[in-house]
């Protein structure tokens, strides 16, 4: 049974990455939105932000990473919609393969064009300055915080495409998700924030990550950020895990 469900995953998965090799203006749309807020924040904002630390781009690059993560798994959502409507679920459904391989073709797809989407906004950010003393071991524990929370954002996003109506609505989530690191540590101090803004700011599951990472790659003491960003991960992983596949199955019968 394993072996028949990740065969099934495997090629379902392949399907969806053709369709991005077939369109990489995905990729490029992504990580518009995060270089131009790179390139906003270190040539014309990063100048009047005190952030007590000598390079701004190295402070404000975790808070891009999740920005660009964001920005991908709207495509998730995209996709799946598309797949609803075209009426391939049910396709898919009257063939011998495992239910859970289309959803999770989806999810692995997200993963691979986001982790592409991060190499491109990191390559982009060492041009523009960004450096970073981090060993392997912390560069690898950043890889998996990211990858973590890229897969928890992904079963939101799979939320989205199976119970939207529109096309706009099963993307529009994504919004929200995009301006959280503007209220979070990712480009300022929390300190600098007033006391309702920065009470949120330092409660929410971004503050938490960015500074984990910021910490990981400034070879600073992680401290318990990196439990409290784990744990937000995995919280938002299985409630969005859970609820997709409740969807998911009142959705095809």
């Amino acid at each position: 049974m394993t072996t028949r469900i990740v065969g099934d995953t495997a090629v379902l998965t392949g399907r969806s990455l053709r369709h991005i090799l077939r369109s990489p203006d995905t990729i490029i749309t992504t990580v518009v939105t995060p270089i131009a807020l790179m390139l906003l924040f270190v040539y014309v904002l990063g100048g009047a932000i005190d952030t007590g630390t000598a390079s701004y781009i190295d402070y404000m690059l975790p808070g891009i990473l999740l920005i660009t993560i964001a920005s991908g798994i709207a495509y998730t959502a995209y996709r799946l919609f598309g797949d609803l409507q075209s009426g391939i679920f049910e396709r898919f459904q009257s063939m011998p393969i495992a239910r859970s391989s289309v959803l999770w073709a989806h999810v692995l797809t997200s993963l691979a064009a986001n982790l592409l989407s991060l190499v491109v906004v990191v390559g982009v950010s060492l041009v523009l300055g960004f450096r970073s003393g981090a060993g392997v071991l912390a560069w690898l524990a950043v890889a998996g915080i990211l990858i973590l929370f890229t897969l928890a954002l992904t079963w939101v996003a799979v939320i989205a495409g199976l119970s939207a109506k529109t096309i706009d609505g099963a993307t529009a989530f994504s919004y929200p998700l995009i301006f959280l690191p503007f209220i979070s540590s990712a480009f300022v101090p929390t300190e600098s924030m007033p006391g309702p803004v920065r009470w949120f700011a330092e409660h929410q599951p971004v503050t938490s990550i960015v500074d984990s990472i910021r910490a990981l790659l400034g070879r600073q003491p992680v401290g318990a950020e990196l439990w409290t960003a784990l744990a937000w991960c995995v919280g938002i992983l299985i409630v969005g895990y859970v609820i997709a596949n409740v969807i998911y199955r009142r959705r095809i019968r």
